[in-house]
């Protein structure tokens, strides 16, 4: 038990205030997983947890203060092991239930077993009482926990009545922690699914967020869209399981993205890597490179099946989907992207691409030059090894032709011969259009011949200026 938590029991109880840690850190203490945030729940108001806490801590907050919770942090001191402790402290709740609109109306509570019963799962519903570090476990989270079983506390229904969000935090453990939901709760997520779509696009999201950067976000996934959950929160990803992959395998294009998804990780970086795991644009580009395929399938004569283009037009799905989950732009523009190139690469195994062409792979590219390796890499599931060893013999080729270029130019950043201020010297003319126009034809011929000098370069854009 952390000092700092057995500390503030003793400071609640010597105020007349129950305390006890409560919810994740109890069980990841049984899990031998370390937590760095400690939840706590206590018979204090908001406003008595306030004042203690601002003694006790370095910061406070009360962002949380309608729903009964106060923060609070205190520095790490010097001399001791470990960093900052943040802590943060919520009143006993309990849940009083409208029936009419069956849409629960949180109230302060008295009891920490009332308190319990509104969590989420039964292995989020023990506790340590403090500073006494007696154990609560009045809904066997313990059992649960030992067979690893999802269970909530109390009806399945009324538990996710109380917050939908629930029911997508069934899939983030499965992920996190490789649990199993059990059948009631199971057919309760089944059956009341559609109510996820009240819950805020943030929350949604950061659920998904969570999962993802799991260590098993497989299991996770399968809990999304076996329930249901996926198609009311990402309905592209269920789609694919409709889709036969163009390789004629018994596997769908919902399974081959599982397994890329799976593979992509796998190629995750230490975190001096340059993509350190876990990365959620790789993982978000690997789980929906394909999402583009059920709006593309053609029927071939022949019996094949194709799906053309299918990379540009699942990019604008990716984009138009994390825009609607309010994922940031950066993190929108970048999975969408790798979504657009990630069949970029196919055409090298055709024939020696040019120097060109490899440069304008890499610009085009730019920053997610590296994660694209990742996930073309990873986009092979083929069963056929001599096909997958020659895929990878041929990217292999191309890392080490950039790795050339590279030490030849400026491969990463191309830029013309001449700046803007020097065309507009070389030719006489003031800022424009022409300038722009010249810029572009130099970017073309640095993009094409690589770096030709300023002399030559200059020949070039008197020569392109007096053919105009």
């Amino acid at each position: 038990m952390a000092p700092a938590a057995v500390e503030l029991g003793e400071i609640f109880r010597d105020a007349g205030h129950e305390l006890a840690l409560v919810g994740g850190p109890v069980r990841d203490a049984f899990l031998g997983r370390a937590s760095h945030d400690l939840d706590f729940a206590t018979s204090a108001t908001p406003d008595q947890t306030q004042a203690l806490l601002a003694r006790w801590g370095d910061a406070h907050w009360d962002i949380g203060k309608e729903f009964g919770t106060i923060g609070a942090r205190r520095f790490a001191r010097s001399g001791t092991h470990g960093g900052d402790v943040v802590v943060e402290v919520t009143t006993y709740r309990s849940d009083e239930y409208d029936a009419a609109s069956r849409k629960p109306v949180v109230a302060f509570g008295d009891t920490l077993d009332g308190d319990l019963s509104r969590r989420d799962f039964t292995v989020n519903a023990m506790a340590v009482r403090l500073p006494d570090l007696s154990f609560v476990d009045p809904f066997d989270g313990l059992t649960d926990l030992a067979h690893g079983v999802l269970r909530t506390p109390i009806a399945p229904e009324r538990s996710f009545d109380d917050d939908p969000l629930r029911m997508m935090r069934a899939a983030r453990f499965a992920a996190q922690l490789g649990f199993t939901v059990e059948p009631a709760t199971w057919a309760a997520i089944v059956d009341m699914a559609e109510r996820v779509e009240i819950v805020s696009a943030e929350r949604v999201q950061a659920e998904i967020s969570k999962l993802l950067l799991a260590d098993r976000p497989r299991a996770g996934l399968e809990v999304l869209v076996e329930t249901g959950l996926a198609a009311q929160v990402l309905p592209e990803l269920p789609a694919l399981r409709l889709e036969i992959d163009e390789h004629h395998r018994h596997k769908d294009v919902y399974q081959h993205s599982l397994t890329v998804l799976e593979q992509a990780i796998a190629q995750e970086t230490g975190p001096d890597g340059p993509v350190p795991a876990p990365d959620l644009v790789l993982r978000l580009a690997a789980l929906l490179h394909d999402v583009g395929k059920p709006a593309t399938r053609r029927f071939e004569p022949g019996g094949g099946v194709s799906f053309h283009h299918h990379e540009v037009v699942g990019a604008k799905l990716v984009a138009k989907r994390l825009r609607a989950l309010k994922y940031e732009k950066q993190v929108v523009k970048d999975v969408s992207r790798l979504v657009e190139l990630h069949l970029r690469f196919h055409g090298y195994g055709d024939g020696r691409w040019t120097d060109s062409a490899v440069r304008r792979y890499v610009t085009d590219a730019g920053p997610l030059l590296e994660r694209l390796h990742r996930l073309t890499r990873a986009d092979s599931t083929t069963r056929n090894r001599r096909k997958a060893q020659r895929l990878a013999d041929a990217y292999t080729d191309l890392e080490q032709r950039i790795a050339a270029l590279r030490e030849q130019e400026e491969i990463d950043a191309i830029r013309p011969d001449l700046d803007g201020t020097q065309i507009m010297a070389v030719l006489g003319i003031p800022p424009g259009r022409d300038v722009g126009a010249a810029y572009k034809h130099l970017l073309a011929l640095r993009m094409e011949h690589g770096p030709l000098g300023e002399e030559a370069a200059t020949a070039e854009l008197r020569a392109w200026w007096e053919s105009r």
